[in-house]
């Protein structure tokens, strides 16, 4: 039997990551990352396995170094906390290996510090590296010759996760995008063939979740429509197990633009109790989309805010990823951006300055062009040297898009507009449940007013900006005097939560407090 330890590395302070806003919540992390429970599963019984979350945990490197296997997982934007952690348990003798999406698209990048590394999905590998590290015979890489059959990947142990520290749990239906983006490391790392697992498998999953007494999840699927005709039963399904109990989870995810053409998938969401959906939009200059091959944002006849809108007439949030810095970009593009998100109404904005990532076709293009900074960590932010505007001003105007963005005034009008003016409709399939329960609607509107009292409050005492505090007042009072409901309500409160965080990190930018940082 072998004692193995699963790491994930802290995330430095990102825009998504919540950091600010967490502690008001008295919770270390906003979510879980998706693979360990699922590598635990993976692990044959006869093995001892515990999962170590830098998020929410620190690091006990005298108890990894009693450890038989220490696994170490991370994206790229946690490269530098793996190499000093996999720096620290080499100096202390521990047997490492390496996998996660990182070391897929750069194998060397660890060099001697690992002793196995994986690369791309593991379902396969992990349980033939134990079998073979048992007999002594395990090699020094793993890569699996066929992509994860989805439809056999057992229920991952939520259980053996400290739940209480996250705000979200996770969980996954899919992988795999049929889009070719030319930034994008999704179809590297997962195919463009969108893999599913069966509905009986995904109510096990959501099943597993609630008795750890989680109630709001994150599908991390990177396109969840990507096989729009094998995601409907799917998502039937949820939404009747999601009627049959009462409800019991609220959903966001993500799902590529094309979303809006589908009447039928967006409502089959709404059922679902999906409540919000990141959207890649990227850019409104149409040259920078088809210069990126993101062919699926370009159709004749509509516009990108039109699309955007019909989503939300379904009863979506729209969160939206956007990115600075193409080669069609030049300056204009920073008000270019303002001016559609203003139009779109989208309150939540992933910013971020083009990256080039190994193995994706835009790295080799830039490495071929010689733009590529070979930095590991520019100070500029992005590895990429633009075409029509300096790095200094890509960075420059990258930080004051974000405090744009996140202006109180024009936060607070982009959700007035949506929210107020046009009564955008949030959780309806739950809402239309509750009118026909009412002892569920009852027990419903108890918990979201204990809930938004206490948020409410928590900003009231913790937010130290006082004049951040009486703007939040403010809209508050708005938001109950023209939607008197509870669903509002919490959902306004939680939107300023986000706002202070992504407030705060705009400004610790401007006042060069902290490093740029780049959603990439």
């Amino acid at each position: 039997m072998a004692d193995i330890v699963l790491v994930n590395p802290r995330f430095e302070p990102s825009f998504w990551g919540l950091e600010h806003a967490l502690p008001l919540l008295r919770k270390r992390a906003n979510l879980p990352v998706a693979c360990l429970p699922l590598l635990a599963a993976l692990t044959p019984h006869e093995h001892q396995v515990t999962l170590v979350d830098e998020n929410v945990e620190a690091i006990d490197y005298a108890r990894l170094a009693r450890a038989d296997i220490v696994g170490v997982t991370g994206m790229s934007v946690q490269r530098g906390r793996m190499r000093e952690i996999l720096a620290e348990l080499k100096r202390r003798g521990v047997f490492t290996v390496v996998g996660g999406p990182w070391v897929t698209v750069q194998e060397d990048y660890f060099n001697d510090l690992t002793d196995v590394i994986f690369v791309g999905e593991a379902e396969d590998t992990w349980p033939r590296f134990l079998d073979e590290w048992s007999r002594g015979e395990h090699g020094p890489r793993y890569e699996q010759s066929e992509k994860t059959d989805m439809s056999k990947m057992p229920v991952p142990r939520f259980d053996l996760l400290k739940t209480q520290h996250y705000l979200f749990a996770s969980l996954q239906f899919s992988r795999g995008c049929p889009f070719q983006c030319e930034f994008c490391d999704i179809i590297v790392t997962f195919g463009r063939r969108p893999r599913l697992k069966t509905s009986e498998q995904v109510i096990h999953e959501l099943e597993a979740i609630r008795a750890q007494g989680m109630d709001i999840a994150f599908i991390v699927d990177d396109n969840l429509i990507g096989n729009k005709k094998a995601i409907k039963p799917l998502l039937a399904a949820v939404a009747a197990w999601q009627r049959s109990n009462g409800y019991p989870f609220l959903f966001f995810t993500e799902a590529s633009v094309d979303l809006s053409e589908d009447a039928e998938l967006m409502q089959l969401m709404v059922d679902a109790n999906i409540s919000s959906v990141f959207v890649g939009i990227e850019s409104p200059n149409e040259a920078s989309l088809l210069e990126t091959k993101k062919l699926q944002n370009v159709r004749t006849g509509t516009t990108l805010v039109d699309r955007v809108r019909t989503i939300q007439d379904a009863g979506l949030d729209v969160w939206c990823g956007m990115i600075v810095g193409f080669d069609h970009d030049d300056e204009s593009v920073f008000n270019a951006q303002v001016q559609f998100i203003r139009d779109a109404r989208v309150l939540h904005i992933m910013m971020g300055m083009l990256f080039a990532i190994p193995k994706t076709p835009l790295y080799d293009r830039l490495l071929a062009e010689g733009r590529l900074d070979p930095v590991d960590h520019p100070v500029e932010g992005t590895n990429v040297i633009p075409l029509r505007m300096t790095r200094e001003a890509l960075r420059d105007g990258y930080v004051r898009l974000h405090q744009d963005l996140y202006e109180p005034s024009a936060y607070f009008e982009r959700f007035e507009q949506l929210w107020l003016t046009d009564g955008f409709q949030f959780g309806m399939t739950r809402g239309a449940y509750w009118r026909q329960h009412p002892w569920a609607w009852l027990k419903g509107e108890a918990v979201l007013l204990t809930r938004t009292a206490l948020v409410f409050w928590q900003l009231m005492n913790g937010v130290p900006d006082r004049a951040l505090r009486r703007e939040y007042r403010r809209r508050f009072y708005r938001v109950i005097k023209r939607r008197p409901d509870p669903k509002i309500w919490f959902a306004f409160v939680i939107k300023c939560l986000m706002h202070y965080h992504h407030y705060t990190m705009a400004n610790e930018m401007a006042r060069q407090d902290t490093p740029v940082v780049n959603s990439y």
